[in-house]
């Protein structure tokens, strides 16, 4: 199925230099289509750790599953990786399945079974061509190199529209090190951990207890802020490998003050990612920025902002240019937070639409038509009851996320 690139992508994919300790090979083995990249294989240098958050579905795939397992050992040498199929809801076929391809991918590069990781991304329900991805796991490691990360992102992709990447640098203790990662997904967007499938490196060097905080610190404030539709995938994961070739001073508690740059560079890593998803989300038009403030707790922030980005009133209404700011009223109430009608003040474009629970008074609606028409759509929300503040990312709802999910498995 061939889709329209969405036209809020980023102009072009970024460059991203190679991390000292990574490498990437990809390959064609009709998972799902012909021809098209849809397994990849990255291996870290021996030695290095690895972080994971993983969605809390309560029907997660085979593969999540495999990585609850494997992670709390700290330690990873590749990540296998196939699109077209989730091997998901796949029962005991699903679990050998995984357990056969990580042992090919061991096997090909002398390590044991436990340090290969595993995410599967596409069609719930279906087995797994477990064979053909086995024979060309045996393949890839001759077909290694490092800095092949467009190729790996595009490997990774479903009804992604673009392949999505980003870096950023940082210091610990005055020292540079350098994170960079890609990320894949359109649809069924709702993390419920970290996100549909996204892979970072760095090369700083971190015991997996410190880079497992940093990240679930991270990925809380980005990935878990973005909605499409409200649906949480069965598949989510998030990895992070650090491979330890940088020279920076010893760290061995996530607190250490040393750790404030690479904490920003990592945040902003996983939030560009995380809003590359949002900006490719299937049949999107529309970027939608909600920041709640006044709520009685950054937790009822985040959970009204995604109230208010899950709507289907709230993302039709946008996606026609309607200024109906009355459906944000409604998500607001209905998101179980505390709130009171007296105190709540809604903006649309940096236009108050509404305070002390009601329109303002002389509203003017025609500057926020005119901030509708736009591709980026800022909305806030003051709850006037408390300090906690939350900044949630969504899209607006067109016939084409129908039209794309009507097609899926054709």
């Amino acid at each position: 199925m061939a889709l329209e690139v969405s036209p809020l992508a980023p102009a072009r994919f970024p460059t991203l230099p190679a991390i000292a300790g990574v490498q990437f090979a990809t390959a064609a083995c009709g998972v799902k289509y012909k021809g098209r990249p849809d397994v990849c294989l990255m291996v870290l240098d021996p030695g290095s750790t690895v972080a994971g958050v993983l969605t809390r579905s309560k029907t997660a795939s085979a593969p999540v599953e495999w990585c609850r397992a494997q992670l709390p050992h700290g330690r990873a040498r590749a990540v296998i990786v196939n699109s077209g199929n989730a091997n998901a809801f796949t029962g005991k076929t699903g679990e050998t399945s995984v357990k056969r391809v990580v042992q090919a991918v061991a096997e090909s590069l002398g390590c044991r079974p436990q340090d290969v990781l595993a995410a599967s991304t596409g069609v719930i329900g279906e087995p797994l061509p477990t064979e053909r991805i086995v024979k060309t796991v045996k393949g890839l490691p001759k077909k290694l190199k490092p800095g092949g990360w467009k190729a790996a992102a595009k490997a990774i992709m479903t009804t992604d529209t673009y392949p999505k990447g980003a870096l950023r640098k940082a210091e610990i203790g005055g020292k540079p090190v350098m994170l960079a990662g890609i990320a894949k997904g359109s649809g069924m967007i709702a993390p419920d951990m970290g996100t549909m499938l996204s892979f970072a490196f760095t090369d700083a060097r971190l015991p997996a207890p410190v880079l497992q905080a940093l990240l679930r610190q991270a990925a809380d404030k980005t990935f878990n802020c973005i909605t499409v539709d409200g649906d949480t995938s069965t598949s989510d994961t998030l990895l992070m490998g650090a491979t330890g070739k940088a020279t920076h001073p010893r760290i061995s508690d996530p607190r250490d003050p040393r750790l404030a740059d690479f904490r920003r560079a990592l945040e902003e890593l996983l939030r560009d990612l995380a809003q590359q998803v949002v900006r490719d989300g299937e049949g999107a038009r529309k970027f939608i920025t909600i920041r709640v403030l006044g709520a009685a707790s950054q937790g009822a922030a985040r959970r009204i902002g995604l109230a208010i980005g899950n709507s289907p009133l709230v993302k039709t209404a946008i996606a026609g240019e309607d200024a109906n700011w009355g459906r944000i009223v409604m998500a607001v109430g209905k998101s179980g937070e505390r709130a009171d009608r007296d105190r709540l003040a809604i903006a649309i474009g940096g236009v108050q639409v509404a305070e002390a629970g009601e329109v303002v008074p002389g509203y003017d609606e025609a500057p926020v038509a005119r901030h509708m028409k736009g591709s980026s759509i800022d909305i806030e929300v003051d709850i006037g009851i408390g300090r906690g503040r939350a900044t949630v990312w969504t899209c607006d709802l067109t016939h084409g996320y129908i039209s794309i999910n009507a097609d899926y498995r054709s």
